[in-house]
């Protein structure tokens, strides 16, 4: 599909519906919140200000829902109370949005509404976010996922339709190296670090707190490569706590990764082969059952992996996370098999 064509679906999916959309102001919630105006029957954005957000996050996402013309409102609950998500174990993310979830769903029932979506997107599906098991689990709905958009995608929109959003949306906790504990100290710390590089680098920033070393990733690094700059950072870093403070040299943010690549293939007969990879561990069995339902399956959970028949077409499944693609057609029937697949993949937690 090209971008109309997902654009379209995209309306088609969430046309005459009522829905609460769990909103940050990011690309990706901002794109679902600007179509669902357009076309639902009723729609809210609500964020859920879990006590540990930028400073900045709240006040962008009012004035982004008002660009767009959405009612918006605010959820407040202080998650560093909860012993579950301040532990900062590996599945952190699940425990966020498992809280998240249930407050957006308290809301949505008293508002008599009965589908919560969110902006998750397909290119999300290939990276470790454990927290997308909730959707699942929850019953929320993700109309990107459904309509195939990628990260890139979603921005491409939003600049098509002039619509701007938030870089900064991201929890502090994420910035926090997991099994560290999550403090207001270690939050006022890293809050303070971003606040003080943003206003010498600009926007995007991020400081790392790897168990009390900070770790700097920005956009713009020519700004900060002078030694008056880093000397000043350290300083100040320093007198917040930290006690190393280094500079990441690739930079903040990575170009986005490709769906799919191509892979040659010795057998003449699936000579056209694709393959691709995600980061986690596959549960085999609970992937066996979702994939029955759009097709042929085989599976091993002695060998860990699936395989599936689908409109003449195969795709294998293997627990430790490729994903291989054969007898398709191209790069292009490759990905539309995938974005049928990828949200039926589950994961261990």
């Amino acid at each position: 599909m090209n971008l109309d064509q997902k654009i379209k679906k995209l309306k088609e999916y969430l046309k005459d519906k009522k829905v609460l959309v769990a909103f940050s102001g990011g690309a990706d919630s901002t794109l679902v919140a600007k179509i669902a105006k357009d076309v639902c029957s009723e729609a809210v954005a609500i964020t859920v200000d879990n006590g540990v957000l930028p400073p900045d996050c709240i006040e962008n996402a009012r004035n982004i829902a008002a660009q767009i013309g959405i009612h918006y409102e605010v959820i407040k609950e202080n998650f560093i109370e909860n012993e579950a998500f301040k532990s900062n174990q590996p599945n952190r993310c699940f425990i966020c949005k498992k809280i998240m979830y249930s407050k957006l769903q308290e809301t949505a029932e008293k508002k008599g509404i009965d589908t919560i979506v969110d902006g998750t997107n397909i290119s999300d599906l290939l990276e470790d976010r454990p927290g997308i098991m909730v959707n699942y689990e929850k019953n929320i709905v993700s109309p990107l996922v459904y309509a195939g958009f990628t990260s890139d995608e979603v921005r491409d929109t939003l600049k098509k339709f002039d619509i701007a959003y938030s870089s900064n949306t991201t929890c502090f906790a994420t910035r926090i190296a997991k099994y560290s504990e999550i403090t207001l100290k270690k939050i006022n710390r890293i809050s303070y670090a971003e606040s003080l590089i943003k206003n010498m680098a600009g926007e995007p920033v991020r400081v790392r707190d790897d168990n009390d070393i900070a770790r700097i990733e920005v956009g713009n690094l020519d700004k900060l490569l002078n030694r008056a700059s880093l000397n000043h950072i350290s300083s100040e870093l320093k007198a917040v706590g930290f006690k190393r403070v280094t500079l990441d040299i690739n930079g903040y943010g990575e170009e986005e990764k490709e769906l799919v690549i191509y892979t040659p293939c010795k057998d003449e007969k699936n000579k056209i082969m694709f393959e691709t990879e995600v980061p986690y561990q596959i549960d085999i069995k609970k992937t066996c059952f979702e994939l029955e339902k759009i097709g042929s399956v085989k599976c091993s959970d002695e060998m860990g992996i699936v395989m599936l028949e689908i409109d003449g077409r195969n795709i294998t499944i293997f627990r430790a996370g490729k994903i291989v693609a054969r007898r398709v057609i191209d790069k292009e029937d490759a990905e539309d098999l995938l974005i049928e697949v990828l949200p039926r993949i589950r994961r261990f937690v």
